[in-house]
């Protein structure tokens, strides 16, 4: 019974709202997703907006889910939506609900794991059967020295490929010592809002239209 809730919650909170810009908030396991609260908190400031996330399991190592004011989708849910060939497959259902995708941030693992189509977790599912007329952006986040491997250049190359956008990383001093290339936390904040808010403006304009034609 409390399993069958659980699912019909999952379910409920993919319902679509006419004139509405869903954005989808990718988060993987770097010290700037201790942001995702804010981040997600201005996105829904945004006119029109609805928000839901989806994480990998390392990413929750650095910001408190209780602390996010929309749904978090992870690895379980995925496995618990579907328990028959009937059923709703959830990195499909999310890859349906949302107009527009940001990975904020993106850490060097999963960047290299998008960049070679490995769709291990739920995160990453969703980018492999995303529909790429649709906007993707990503916000690498990493060490310099793991940025500065040749690898890097060559996998984030390959996105822009795809079609997906970057939102470009700077350098920040960490505790370490070490310097990482991410966004200073609040221009960080600010790019992907100004951002994702350009593509929200023409996100509305596309549902409108949409809307008049139908």
């Amino acid at each position: 019974m409390q399993t069958e809730e659980h699912d019909s919650g999952l379910k409920a909170g993919l319902l679509k709202y006419c004139g509405t810009c869903r954005v989808l908030v990718g988060v993987t396991g770097s010290v700037a997703a201790l942001k995702l609260p804010v981040l997600v908190s201005q996105l829904l400031q945004l006119s029109g907006v609805d928000v839901r996330v989806v994480t990998t399991e390392h990413a929750k190592h650095f910001y408190n889910p209780a602390e996010v004011s929309v749904k978090v989708y992870d690895d379980k849910d995925e496995w618990e939506l579907w328990t028959q060939r009937s059923d709703p497959v959830l990195h499909i259902e999310l890859r349906r609900w949302a107009d527009l995708f940001v990975i904020a941030p993106l850490d060097a693992n999963t960047l290299g794991k998008i960049a070679n189509g490995i769709c291990d977790n739920l995160l990453t599912c969703v980018v492999r059967a995303w529909d790429t007329s649709r906007p993707l952006l990503f916000c690498p986040a990493m060490n310099t020295a793991m940025w500065q491997h040749p690898i890097t250049a060559q996998q984030v190359s390959r996105l822009t490929e795809f079609g997906y956008v970057e939102i470009p990383c700077i350098a920040k001093k960490l505790v370490c010592g070490d310097e990482a290339l991410l966004r200073n936390m609040e221009v960080f904040l600010v790019t992907c809002i100004t951002r994702v808010s350009s593509f929200v403006s023409l996100c509305h304009r596309t549902v409108n239209m949409d809307f008049y034609l139908n």
